[in-house]
């Protein structure tokens, strides 16, 4: 296979020749595997990324405002027992959908594989992360007496192997044709002279472009049109690594409905007001967050008899109504630059691991999409009880950790149900 000329030009246009330097080396499937890629890749969109994003842009002129929120375990009986009433019965009606981001590889937990597929150990046997969180929507559907659609995003690096992981697994006992995996967008990586990183003479470095694409990848694999089509009003987003998720929440969905707000949003109280945390807040009147290098000491202690303004922490469990999430899948959300260490291929094919940052990755952000609404409904719930996130081998956010938590939660069900 000759050198594809076409590509060529567009490469030479935008300063990135240097991506077929090793084109005479490789095989005709290699050749192939990289035309297929730089075809699909927009050079213009990434050039235009690197030349105008800034790590850090603060807006002149910007009003930052505490926006109000509700705490799960301060309502009273009473309007506790209403909350799960109506929220119960928006939930028989069948008009709800649950999606979970899996597109990660449980790398930096030392496994091989999708994250989804890392396993717990919860006595007497080990369940994966994807059997989880598929109990919890089996024993919704029971409770309910529906059938929750389940939508799962993956990644181009882990859709085949999450898609063969549930088939050796029978779907968990689940309706297989209420599961539906799409895959991610992604974009790639440029080093800080904006050249993109090869991480194989025949492979361009590219990585997912943040969880704010979810809006933009559920349009472009039609399973918003499937959601409409099934006749969904209401879709919970969340993560696969929290595994105290309550993947329907009838005090949280008829909170956000009787709240008049099209999207909804569960925190944590920010327990260590100087983390690097973000925290929840009104921009310029509308639902934002306020990164950790903005957060004063006058902002981060500022309360009302006790009652912290900006305290709230956004731990990724979110509803959106259906028309929300058509709305934002039609809006192009801005990028925020990451400063990454990454393997890469340097001039003379050989594999370089950096001692220092250096690369840039380009990541979109399901909180960027707040902005465009002019309410959220803010939920506290309680840390112990709703969220125990797996991110690394030991410490607080760790699988042991996470494991002790589960157990405790699943032994105090027992005893109240």
């Amino acid at each position: 296979m000759s050198e594809p000329s076409q590509i060529l030009e567009v490469l030479k246009k935008y300063n990135q020749e240097h991506l077929l330097n090793f084109w005479s080396e490789l095989n005709e499937d290699q050749k192939q595997s990289l035309q297929n890629q730089l075809n699909s890749i927009d050079f213009a969109k990434v050039d235009k990324l690197y030349k105008s994003l800034k790590t850090i842009s603060i807006p002149q002129g910007e009003i930052v405002e505490p926006l109000d929120y509700f705490i799960k375990n301060e309502f009273s009986a009473k309007e506790r027992r209403n909350l799960e009433n109506q929220g119960t019965a928006m939930l028989k009606s069948g008009q709800y959908a649950v999606v979970t981001m899996a597109g990660g590889q449980g790398t930096r937990l030392g496994h091989k594989g999708p994250k989804g597929t890392f396993e717990l150990n919860l006595f007497p046997k080990k369940e994966s992360l994807f059997e989880i969180l598929a109990n919890k929507i089996k024993k919704a559907n029971k409770r309910y007496n529906i059938e929750i659609p389940w939508y799962i995003m993956t990644s181009e690096t882990n859709n085949g192997d999450t898609i063969s992981f549930f088939e050796s697994k029978n779907y968990f006992g689940y309706d297989k044709e209420k599961i539906k995996f799409f895959i991610q967008n992604k974009l790639p990586l440029v080093d800080t002279n904006g050249k993109i990183l090869l991480s194989e003479t025949y492979q361009v470095y590219e990585a997912s472009n943040g969880n704010g694409n979810l809006f933009e990848s559920l349009k472009e694999n039609n399973m918003i049109s499937d959601m409409k089509n099934r006749g969904i009003k209401w879709v919970f987003i969340s993560g696969i690594d929290n595994i105290l998720v309550k993947i329907a929440d009838p005090i949280f969905l008829a909170l956000t409905i009787n709240n008049a707000t099209e999207i909804g949003a569960k925190t944590i109280f920010k327990k260590d007001p100087y983390s690097r945390d973000w925290v929840f807040c009104k921009k310029n009147s509308k639902p934002a967050m306020l990164g950790y290098e903005r957060i004063t000491d006058e902002i981060t202690n500022a309360n009302i008899d006790g009652r912290f303004l900006y305290r709230e922490i956004n731990i990724l469990c979110h509803l959106f109504s259906i028309d929300a999430l058509e709305k934002i899948s039609n809006i192009d959300l801005p990028y925020h630059r990451a400063t990454k260490k990454n393997t890469y291929i340097n001039e003379e094919g050989m594999k370089i691991v950096p001692e220092a940052p250096n690369s840039y990755k380009f990541e979109t952000f399901i909180f960027d999409a707040f902005r465009f609404f002019d309410k959220i409904t803010l939920l506290r719930v309680q840390e112990e009880k709703e969220f125990a996130p797996i991110k690394d081998p030991v410490g607080i956010y760790s699988p042991d950790a996470a494991t002790k938590l589960y157990l405790k939660e699943e032994f105090n069900s027992l005893l109240t149900n």
